[in-house]
């Protein structure tokens, strides 16, 4: 379901919600995943992210001594960045994480480009499967490829008049 208000903004909920988060981070794939939300500076590194389920949760796979697992374990709050350039999306998710060693989770997330950093695989005793579960989250989007955009931009400059180019809002799974 969507909420349109004044100007471009377009709130989403339920599965459209979930729909435009997997989009987005599918596209992104990387996240600046950010933890020590109180603390400055902020604590961020790129995380893959391995899937968006049907509820809106966001899976990655960590290193169990890792300082972001550190970080979820003395306070879960984490704020998720994407930007997919290219397609001129963006998207910012603030939610509580928790760090599992399920195997089920762990078999359901894992990917062979792991390897990279776990070398005994999905056996790999410091393999742990992270879930963040949104709270709030807000998307930037453009209603057109890059190209079109790009000529909506300049013809705002030409003409001074503003552009319509993109839809914004908040996300509520």
């Amino acid at each position: 379901m969507s909420e349109k208000n004044a100007g471009d903004v377009e709130n989403l909920t339920a599965e459209e919600a979930v729909k435009k988060m997997r989009a987005i981070a599918k596209e992104a794939n990387i996240a600046l995943f950010t933890t020590n939300l109180t603390k400055l500076p902020l604590d961020a590194r790129p995380m893959a992210t391995q899937d968006v389920d049907d509820d809106g949760n966001i899976w990655f796979l960590s290193g169990k001594s890792s300082d972001k697992n550190k970080d979820i374990a003395a306070d879960p709050r984490v704020q998720l960045f994407y930007a997919n350039n290219s397609g001129y999306e963006y998207l910012s998710v603030y939610g509580t994480a928790s760090i599992t060693t399920d195997r089920k989770k762990i078999e359901e997330h894992w990917t062979e480009m792991a390897k990279a950093w776990f070398k005994d695989g999905k056996d790999d005793p410091e393999l742990t499967v992270v879930k963040v579960k949104p709270e709030a989250a807000y998307y930037w989007d453009t209603k057109s490829n890059k190209l079109v955009s790009l000529i909506k931009i300049m013809t705002s400059v030409v003409t001074g008049k503003s552009s319509d180019n993109g839809v914004e809002g908040k996300l509520r799974v």
